[in-house]
């Protein structure tokens, strides 16, 4: 029996993935899934559709770590709580009540709605904080921006204990010094650190845009593939601002530290995980070593 054009290209996509499987199993994979991106969503299954990538990739062999943020949601309860976000170079002003929110969006409800997202798949997540077993060490940034937190140090023996034993660790960036005070730490800072630690084999960020543009206003200039040094000068120049600096950074720092490649992607299109990972179209933005970036 012929099997019909849906079923066939099933099949082929089947196929199509089975290098990339092969490749990537028993690869660490980081996923930074930003709040931009889980608060632009606008289909109620969006969260879903990440939660079962996540999980599909996990059961042929990756070994995913997601990493989160929660900006947005921080600054809506600041704002019901009639306190005004400030921020500065893409990073936000935290005293000590400001922190105390972030504790309590990124640890209380943030992390909590990702690893139960998950574990409708499976009992495969376990939600984690910076806090937890000296996870992230941290100092800080600046002074003037009160307890935004730097990384110090990451401990990366606990994300390898819970892939040993086979579970997702979702982990939520509040770290603290040695003393204990709680820091707030950009959230795509920690997942390159993240990543550098635990020797991932890809970086990848899901966010509210389609990857990096050469001119931001020109969508025909999206970057499929760039370098780390083509992202300096970019920076450089002011064409990469804002809220993406901390992101492009932590790019940059990871594949010249040893991770394989990065990856900006919109984080808002359905199984946009699986289509750069194991498709040979791919989608989105790939960053690579600037001495390894005319290779796959």
């Amino acid at each position: 029996m012929t099997p019909d054009g849906k079923a066939a290209t099933r099949a082929s996509t089947l196929v199509e993935a089975l290098p990339y499987i092969r490749r990537f199993r028993g690869k660490i994979v980081v996923v930074k899934y930003g709040g931009n991106a889980l608060a632009a969503t606008t289909e109620h299954d969006a969260l879903d559709l990440f939660a079962t990538d996540i999980v599909l990739m996990r059961l042929v062999g990756m070994h995913p770590v997601v990493v989160h943020g929660g900006g947005p949601q921080i600054s809506a309860l600041m704002d019901r709580l009639g306190m005004a976000p400030q921020f500065r170079d893409g990073l936000r002003i935290t005293d000590a009540a400001t922190v105390d929110v972030a504790r309590m969006v990124l640890t209380g409800f943030v992390n909590p709605q990702l690893v139960s997202a998950i574990n409708v798949h499976g009992n495969h997540a376990v939600g984690i904080s910076g806090q937890d077993a000296g996870l992230i060490k941290a100092d800080a940034y600046d002074s003037e921006l009160g307890y935004v937190g730097r990384v110090a140090s990451i401990n990366p023996e606990i994300i390898h204990g819970l892939i040993a034993d086979e579970f997702i660790p979702v982990i939520a960036t509040i770290g603290t010094d040695d003393a204990g005070q709680a820091y707030n730490i950009n959230a795509d800072t920690v997942a390159g650190a993240i990543a550098e630690a635990v020797g991932a084999e890809k970086l990848v960020y899901l966010t509210d845009i389609e990857g990096l543009r050469r001119a931001v206003d020109d969508p025909a200039s999206l970057l499929r593939r760039t370098t780390a040094g083509e992202l300096v000068r970019m920076v450089d120049a002011g064409v990469i601002t804002g809220g993406m600096i901390p992101k492009v950074h932590s790019c940059i720092q990871a594949v010249r530290n040893g991770v394989h490649r990065a990856h900006i992607l919109d984080g808002r299109i359905a199984h946009v995980l699986l289509l750069e990972l194991l498709t040979d179209a791919g989608i989105g933005t790939m960053i690579h070593p600037d001495e390894n970036a005319a290779s796959l």
